[in-house]
């Protein structure tokens, strides 16, 4: 879905399709048909936005094969999708039984990340409608924190300054930029956007910047104006923002409240899981080590990294954090010029919830996205952007 922001840039909508994970080419183009295109044809719209993610067997295929990347460019013009943006975090395995901390491997340290993501690059650039000229891809936040040390550290932002420089050359040969966003995540070295300054700074190239994923945010107890401020004044780039919601209970010392969020405690995803105190943010890795004893502070509210449907809140005594995402839409485009270009609704857990919760159907959750679509394109056009044919 596009957008005419008020000072005449386009603005591109869409929804990532981690959530109907394939590891091959063949699951990609069925995703299309059986997901992708139904939810479009629900919103009535002739083209819709989609952020690819495409696993490491996937790229591959599209990178060395060009007729498979023709071949997927055709049927995404035939069934009436566009693809300006691409899921580069999960790297293979998203759809598995148990995802937990392997969805940060591998990190910035090992160079088989450079590589995945210099071919996520290469695909994107001939996936951009004729009438755009720039992609964007987000990444893992450099890796997981433990384990981690400065030799980590600095083969991480060595890779990151040879990403851009491979950017560079990309767009010389095929006259498409394509940038890369860091995605701040609880429990990663990049936690919140203000861990991002430092070593997008020590980086300093503008291709290489943040994906502001507005769950995570609000998780992490960050105030989007101000963490936007910032990034803004160290001159460090939103490259996209992802649109999502955490999950919040506001009085978890209540055995009601823990009651339900056991039900929210699943073995697929991590929920990393937070608080904030007057003596700074705690957290624990799992929302099941939070609901155990006193493993974290209960007098104040709990966000859980769990990706809730945007439309659909959690029902009492459980919130959602869509205040926080409102908030951030606002202030990245809501003003004289948006500081990006480029949103992706992303809600992959909807196969996650609790049982009574999860989309029984096929047809159920195109429902369901098709809704977190339409609250966002409202978003927007409250914002004052006119969404476009």
């Amino acid at each position: 879905m596009r957008f005419r922001h008020p000072d005449g840039t386009t603005v591109h909508l869409a929804y990532c399709t981690n959530v109907h994970p394939a590891e091959t080419l063949d699951g990609v183009l069925a995703q299309l048909r059986d997901h992708c295109e139904p939810v479009r044809r629900r919103l009535g719209r002739d083209r819709l936005g989609v952020g690819l993610w495409l696993a490491r067997d996937a790229a591959r295929a599209l990178d060395t094969d060009p007729s498979a990347l023709r071949g997927l460019r055709t049927a995404l013009d035939r069934r009436g999708l566009e693809v300006v943006t691409l899921n580069g975090f999960p790297y293979e395995g998203f759809g598995a039984e148990e995802v937990k901390y392997r969805v940060y491997k591998p990190d910035w340290a090992d160079a088989e990340r450079l590589e995945h993501t210099t071919a996520l690059a290469r695909v994107l650039a001939g996936l951009l409608p004729d009438d755009v000229t720039e992609g964007t891809i987000s990444t893992l936040p450099l890796g997981w924190r433990t384990a981690w040390n400065d030799a980590r550290a600095a083969t991480a932002h060595s890779a990151l300054r040879t990403l851009a420089e491979r950017l560079d050359a990309l767009e010389e040969l095929t006259g498409r930029s394509v940038r890369v966003g860091l995605e701040p995540e609880p429990g990663c070295i990049v936690e919140t956007t203000a861990d991002a300054l430092a070593p997008l700074t020590a980086v300093g190239h503008p291709r290489i910047g943040v994906c502001v994923d507005t769950c995570h945010l609000a998780t992490s107890f960050e105030d989007p104006h101000t963490a936007l401020d910032a990034l803004a004044e160290a001159r460090v780039p939103v490259v996209k923002s992802q649109l999502s919601a955490a999950l919040h209970a506001e009085h978890p010392r209540l055995p009601a409240v823990r009651e339900v969020l056991t039900a929210f405690d699943e073995p697929r995803f991590l929920h990393q899981t937070r608080t904030l105190t007057a003596t700074g943010l705690h957290g624990t890795d799992d929302l099941g080590e939070a609901l155990v004893g006193t493993a974290l502070p209960d007098t104040g509210p709990w966000r859980a990294h769990f990706h809730v449907p945007l439309h659909a809140a959690p029902a009492a005594p459980l919130t959602s954090t869509l205040p926080v995402l409102q908030a951030a839409l606002t202030r990245l485009v809501g003003g004289p010029h948006p500081l990006t270009r480029h949103l992706e609704v992303e809600t992959y857990t909807w196969q996650a919830l609790p049982p009574e919760l999860r989309p029984r159907a096929r047809a159920q959750l195109a429902d369901g996205i098709a809704a977190e679509l339409a609250l966002a394109r409202d978003l927007l056009t409250d914002l004052g952007l006119k969404e476009l044919p």
